[in-house]
């Protein structure tokens, strides 16, 4: 699993998704609890911020640009300055707003949120305020939204209807699209409201109901992941070729037309708010259907990016690199500590922004031994992560004749990804160092002390972005060429045992 997403997520693929559903403003007030009201037993919020983010179908639009898909919304809003607000966050989130309709008639749908914190703790929601017209569109908007959408199918890898009752996909909307992604051969997947009729979701590709939506829409109360499977059969029947119904912390049961049918279970996760968590498994599973995934990767992808949501106060959309960190944390060290040069920048970018300090050491590190050991921990005190340049078989042959490594370059990748001082591993096929050190900065050098320093290769690079270089000890009873020469003068009998 971890390896086709990693794949994936490091493709540079960059679906066109068309949105379609009800764009909201999500408003928070957020500040300090100290004091009880004297006017009313309630408590006192005393606003330290305002902020406004996406929501609804706009959370789902935005969180598609985070992870790299090239988002368009078809949505209605009223014409007032929420409306200009959201025009402003989307332009921000880099998604085309083209199709984003305003009807003088209706106000902008907006969620104001009130997050108290009580003695510097963590804040939680207090109160939400909704300000909403939930009508449907009219007949004349309607059509005019329908045909911004028809003029945009040529150019989508998929339309995402994500349905919040608030008018735009209410009476034939839903089905008018379907038939209109149907007829231009673009694949629909619907996220749909509590207690639709949903014959209105026949010729879906797939949807996407939490527990209780299924529940209701099944008629059975869903208790384990194995009444998720069952009720997501009883919903295929109404036409729709499968089912990924969510289950929070059970994770997704998945079930189509064909008679296929999977529990994908969820990691416990530490929540802090739920909120968007059930946009962030449809922006996932959407974006990776989009970039040619199929259900089994785009399900687990929409279950990691749901556990990593539910972790975040608000809704926050989720990058595709916090993504690839997660999927290498969830991996074997193998996977999730060797890496190719550009996906290793990206996760020292990341390092960096959180303050962190990186060292860098380098060798061919062939029979792995108590002196490499050793000098490995030493460089690892130096800063927050070590990153091991490994010379490659080709780059190892070059330097010490045909007869080297000993063992091969996935071994010694794998034997130093095992160790609990080594963060990430780099192969490079060059015999100098000197290109790997100026791709990747690190604030630290570290070599043995046996070089000097204008012996170390990449020196004068480090230190000319202000980092420096550390020479630690390695015992020479313990190199590589002892220990070759050692078993050399074994007996025969050990040394092929040996």
């Amino acid at each position: 699993m971890a390896a086709s997403l990693v794949s994936l997520l490091e493709s540079d693929v960059s679906p066109r998704i068309l949105l379609v559903g009800d764009v909201m403003l999500d408003r928070y007030l957020s500040g300090d609890v100290e004091r009880i009201s004297p006017e009313a037993p309630i408590p006192v919020l005393r606003v330290g911020k305002q902020e406004h983010r996406l929501g609804g179908a706009g959370s789902v639009a935005s969180m598609l640009a985070t992870l790299g898909a090239r988002p368009v919304l078809a949505a209605v809003t009223g014409d007032d300055q929420e409306a200009q607000t959201i025009r402003d966050l989307l332009a921000e989130a880099g998604v085309d707003d083209h199709c984003l309709l305003a009807d003088p008639g209706r106000c902008t749908t907006v969620k104001e949120r009130l997050l108290g914190r009580s003695h510097q703790r963590f804040p939680h929601q207090m109160i939400r305020v909704d300000r909403e017209d939930t009508r449907p569109i009219d007949a004349g908007l309607a059509d005019q939204l329908l045909a911004h959408i028809a003029g945009c199918l040529d150019e989508v890898d998929l339309v995402v209807i994500s349905d919040y009752n608030k008018g735009v996909c209410a009476g034939e909307m839903i089905p008018r699209v379907v038939a209109l992604a149907s007829a231009a051969g673009v694949p629909v997947v619907a996220d749909p409201v509590r207690g639709a009729d949903y014959r209105r979701y026949a010729g879906c590709a797939c949807i996407t109901p939490n527990r209780v939506e299924a529940s209701l829409a099944s008629g059975m109360t869903i208790a384990t992941p194995q009444d998720g499977i069952e009720a997501g059969r009883r919903l295929i029947d109404y036409g729709i070729e499968a089912a990924a119904v969510t289950l929070d912390r059970d994770g997704i049961a998945w079930v189509d037309r064909h008679g296929n049918a999977r529990i994908f279970p969820g990691r416990p996760r530490q929540v802090a708010d739920i909120t968007g968590a059930g946009d962030m498994v449809l922006s996932a599973l959407t974006y990776a259907l989009a970039a040619g995934a199929d259900y089994a990767a785009a399900i687990d992808l929409a279950n990691l990016a749901g556990g990593l949501e539910v972790e975040r106060l608000g809704v926050v959309p989720i990058s595709r690199q916090e993504l690839l960190a997660e999927c290498r944390h969830t991996a074997g060290p193998e996977r999730t500590k060797v890496l190719s040069v550009e996906p290793l920048r990206r996760e020292l970018d990341r390092h960096r922004r959180l303050g962190q300090r990186i060292v860098m050491t380098n060798g061919c590190f062939d029979l792995l031994h108590p002196g490499h050991i050793a000098s490995l921990q030493e460089a690892r005190k130096q800063g927050d992560l070590l990153v091991v340049g490994l010379n490659s078989d080709r780059s190892v042959q070059a330097l010490k004749g045909p007869s080297r490594p000993i063992v091969d370059q996935q071994g010694r990748a794998a034997m130093l990804a095992a160790l609990a001082c080594v963060d990430y591993v780099v192969l490079f096929d060059e015999p100098s160092v000197q290109r790997l050190i100026e791709r990747i900065l690190p604030d630290v050098l570290v070599k043995a002390s046996q070089y000097a320093l204008d012996q170390i290769v990449g020196h004068e690079i480090v230190t000319a972005h202000g980092g420096h270089v550390v020479a630690v000890p390695m015992e020479s009873d313990y190199s590589t060429t002892a220990l070759i020469e050692r078993i050399r003068n074994l007996p025969r009998s050990q040394r092929e045992a040996a």
